[in-house]
């Protein structure tokens, strides 16, 4: 127990970790907020770009500062200079794939991939005033941390945060529905260029601890995950949000542990946080899912429940529907029974089950494509012995349109091979017994 105490407690009184769990958390918290936006908007490619295209933002302040005023280039000067790089980076990704016929995604990876190597051939053309150490650029330092970065840090996530807070609702509606954004008056592309230099923000501020490369998961993964566990937009950031703070806390432990690289830490524990939610999230993590298509029953077995009541024209016993309803695996059948009942297609009476009216209207439906399948196999020459079993099997299909299409090619006909009324579409069986073919059973 001293142990686990003093590993969590030494750390801490370092000021190395201290910086990085300041800026790492503040960093954390603002990505995960503009995280969700990237993912709900699909811009998971595009924030891959921003990240690369910094380069050549930061190169281009580094070198305004040094031959225009003569001193070296900090935050400020490498900010600016990312966020124009990010701008021109989308604004040459929406002017080529709207004039050419190659695809948005094409376009992005050519033009981030065009821009980060413009910014290497800058740096290394001018490298004697430009001091930017590439691996430290691409892969991170978290522990290494600066005041300045903690400064910048501090101001990109105050002043992301707020553009969040007052335009909440824009981004909102701009991301789930932009056409009905754009009819109320909303500016679209104006919020989109908004969150394009909040996401390029946030990149700058990340890059020096976590790297060009790890940034974007900081960005993604953070929201992945929360986007598991909620259906509501203001949920999942604040959802994201925790996750992020608590992958750099647990990354920095496990960097501090285990004696490895800080960024590649924090991202492989935000991962693994993300593998663990996808297992065990209550709606849709996989054993959710494993737990749903084992409890799920059979569409066949729900309609051919339906059509056996609807045949017996009463109350139709348990033992009845053992007889002719096919199951998969022992209990299928009452689980669907108990599934139909709490979903208000039959009803419990003492002696069996009963239709209700929304319960008829499906059988009478199921009843009607047998019967016009019946009727169109006989068209084709189907012998007369295989009408009835052919149709039980083509029943179930529930393709766009299929029945529909084969009662208008055979013209509407009225009754089927055997001479029983082929039931019209949504109408029920109409009195008892007259859609009814007992002889099929």
């Amino acid at each position: 127990m001293n142990f686990l105490i003093q590993a969590l407690w030494a750390p801490l009184t370092e000021t190395y970790f201290q910086k990085a769990l300041i800026g790492g958390c503040a960093v954390a918290l603002v990505s995960g907020a503009v995280g969700s936006l990237v993912v709900l908007r699909r811009m998971a490619f595009l924030g891959d770009a921003l990240s690369h295209a910094m380069i050549a933002g930061v190169a281009g302040g580094y070198l305004a500062m040094k031959l225009l005023f003569g001193v070296e280039a900090y935050a400020p000067a490498m900010l600016l200079g990312s966020l124009i790089a990010a701008i021109i980076t989308v604004a040459l990704i929406g002017v080529v794939s709207k004039v050419s016929q190659v695809k948005e995604d094409t376009v992005i990876g050519i033009m981030y991939t065009g821009v980060f190597a413009l910014g290497v051939v800058v740096v290394s053309i001018f490298r004697q005033y430009i001091h930017i150490d590439l691996m430290h650029f691409i892969m991170g330092d978290i522990l290494g941390v600066a005041d300045t970065d903690l400064w910048a840090s501090a101001i990109v996530s105050a002043s992301v945060l707020t553009i969040l807070v007052l335009f909440f609702r824009h981004f909102q509606l701009a991301s789930f529905d932009p056409i009905m954004a754009a009819s109320t008056g909303l500016p679209v592309l104006l919020l989109d260029y908004a969150l394009t230099g909040c996401v390029s923000m946030v990149v700058v501020s990340a890059v020096s601890m976590v790297g060009v490369i790890l940034v974007v998961g900081l960005l993604i993964t953070p929201a992945a995950t929360a986007y598991l566990l909620s259906d509501r937009l203001d949920k999942m950031m604040a959802l994201a949000s925790l996750f992020g703070v608590t992958s750099v806390i647990g990354g920095l432990y496990l960097c501090v542990w285990l004696d490895s690289a800080g960024g590649g830490a924090v991202m492989l524990f935000c991962t693994l946080q993300f593998l663990v939610v996808l297992v065990l999230a209550p709606r849709y993590g996989l054993l959710a899912r494993w737990r749903r298509l084992r409890n799920m029953i059979p569409q066949q077995v729900v309609e051919d429940v339906l059509i056996t009541i609807l045949r017996q024209e009463g109350e139709t016993p348990l033992k009845v529907l053992q007889q002719f309803v096919q199951v998969p695996q022992p209990g299928s059948l009452w689980k669907a029974v108990k599934q139909m009942e709490a979903e208000g297609l039959i009803e419990a009476l003492p002696q069996g089950y009963r239709l209700t009216v929304v319960g008829e209207k499906q059988a009478a439906n199921v009843l009607r494509a047998h019967r016009i399948w019946e009727s169109y196999l006989a068209s084709i020459g189907t012998p007369e012995e295989a009408l009835h079993p052919t149709a039980h099997r083509l029943e179930h299909i529930h393709g766009a349109g299929t029945v529909e299409y084969l009662d208008q090619k055979l013209g509407k006909p009225e009754v089927d091979p055997h001479g029983q009324r082929i039931p019209r579409r949504g109408n029920g069986a109409g009195k008892k017994g007259s859609a009814i073919d007992h002889e099929e059973q």
